[in-house]
């Protein structure tokens, strides 16, 4: 099942002026990376799965519609799914782009070594060119 675009959509919009935003195809869903960490996505199994504080997540999963997010039959810890019946309106939707959010912020920021180039809608990975040594080549320095 491919994600849903609409759905895609609606996060992106809400993410607006978010600094750092990147969208990355990945696990058949479209995720949205914040100062290079996955923060939420649109799954490929429909839904949105989400970062969340790990510490947060048992009380979210017991007072939310949320179920804990599963890959290759392990639990992953801070993260969580949510059908798309419980993301019908704005409000819903923007909850949990606010809650992976907040915890992109507690996250360090990556160190991107590669540029991220948008081409036809999907994300292609670009190499930066090698570093030349002082006095030399990076041919030189092998």
């Amino acid at each position: 099942m491919a994600y849903d675009e609409e759905l895609a959509h609606r996060i992106r919009a809400l993410l607006g002026d978010e600094a750092q935003v990147r969208e990355q195809k990945m696990f058949g869903g479209l995720a949205f990376l914040v100062n290079g960490a996955m923060t939420i996505a649109a799954s490929g199994q429909g839904g949105i799965l989400v970062r969340v504080d790990p510490e947060k997540a048992d009380r979210l999963l017991h007072t939310t519609p949320a179920e804990q997010a599963v890959m290759r039959g392990r639990p992953m810890r801070g993260w969580l799914r949510v059908a798309a019946e419980h993301l019908s309106t704005k409000a819903q939707l923007r909850r949990w782009v606010q809650l992976s959010l907040a915890h992109a912020g507690t996250l360090p920021a990556r160190s991107v070594t590669a540029a991220a180039v948008s081409t036809r809608g999907t994300t292609k990975i670009r190499r930066r060119p090698p570093v030349s040594p002082p006095g030399g080549s990076p041919r030189a320095a092998r």
